[in-house]
């Protein structure tokens, strides 16, 4: 299964604006995207579209998360979603 590893961008981490930014980005793709925080295991992988998810996650800045896909185009999906997380989107 592809993956990718992203650093989380934004000064918040993954919580409210960024976290809703990601999760629609996500829902927009074709495939199934799961998302962990880099250290947990890929039981513990959450569903990348989901806020509620996404927020419990955890996520600070400078976290590290696994994104993982797996279908047509898996790469170029998780490339888009790892530069969403890797954009401060706190800069006004």
């Amino acid at each position: 299964m592809p993956e990718r590893i992203a650093t989380i961008a934004s000064r918040v981490g993954l919580h409210a604006r960024p976290a809703a930014l990601f999760a629609e980005a996500a829902s927009e793709e074709n495939l199934e995207v799961t998302i962990a925080r880099d250290e947990d295991s890929v039981d513990d992988a959450m569903d990348a579209s989901s806020i509620l998810s996404l927020m419990s996650l955890g996520a600070k800045h400078g976290d590290r998360v696994v994104l993982r896909a797996e279908g047509p185009d898996a790469e170029t999906v998780l490339e888009r979603l790892a530069a969403v997380l890797e954009a401060d989107h706190d800069v006004a």
